[in-house]
């Protein structure tokens, strides 16, 4: 399998390549937007991984060129925006997933293997547990049919748990990847655990079987069975 990666830091561009590498990828680098541009449209991959922010083109100039050239291999966003305006316009202009920064190598690693494994774009813009389901453009939460009344973090955190199915996630990751809070002295987990209750009652309340598990001494799990 060919994977293009298009970063412009090189610590990340490394690390990702290295580890991708280690999997047994074939990853071509590139540096720059023109670069990563030449790369996809005049070469064969199965996948590409695009950082927005890029010298030259950015990676949304770069998707929607591929797409108007008729590429149609799997795109993940990397991206330091979090704001859902940013992930809209990628997900709207052809991108299949994205990736917030900082994340794990883990996690780039099980986007990369779903999405080479799904094959269909359109199904990655929506999230799946049951009959539970999270679209990740409009943000619009429905189980069983009936409309889920989520706040913006409620959202945050069940596209998390979501992306974690069936993996025990911790407070500690929470409070780093939900809350981007890592470096608070304070551990936020009173704030955490008010928040995932409420999510609860609103995914499960209404449902016999239940979705969202406590992992004691852990933190929370989101599958169909309690660990």
């Amino acid at each position: 399998m060919r994977i293009l990666l298009v970063e412009d830091e090189p610590k990340v561009a490394r690390a990702v390549a290295d580890g991708l590498a280690g999997e047994h990828y074939e990853v071509t680098v590139a540096t720059t937007g023109d670069g990563g541009h030449q790369h996809l449209t005049t070469e064969d991959f199965d996948l590409a991984i695009l950082d927005l922010n890029l010298p030259g083109r950015d990676g949304l100039e770069i998707l929607t060129s591929a797409r108007n050239r008729g590429i149609l291999i799997p795109v993940l966003l990397l991206t330091a925006r979090g704001s859902v305006e940013d992930r809209v316009r990628g997900l709207e202009n052809g991108a299949d997933d994205y990736l917030v920064k900082p994340f794990a190598f883990s996690e780039l690693l099980a986007r990369v293997k779903a999405l080479l494994r799904r094959g269909r774009p359109e199904q990655l813009l929506k999230l799946h547990a049951r009959d539970l389901e999270l679209d990740l453009v409009s943000g619009e939460a429905i189980r069983g049919g009936q409309a889920l009344d989520l706040t913006l973090r409620e959202k945050e955190l069940l596209e998390y748990l979501l992306r974690h199915q069936g993996q025990a996630v911790s407070r500690e990751m929470l409070a780093q990847d939900v809350w981007k809070m890592s470096g608070r002295i304070t551990p936020l987990d009173n704030v955490i655990n008010v928040h995932v209750s409420r999510l609860r009652k609103k995914v499960d309340r209404d449902f016999p079987v239940k979705l969202i598990h406590t992992v004691r001494g852990v933190g929370f799990v989101l599958a169909e069975e309690a660990p």
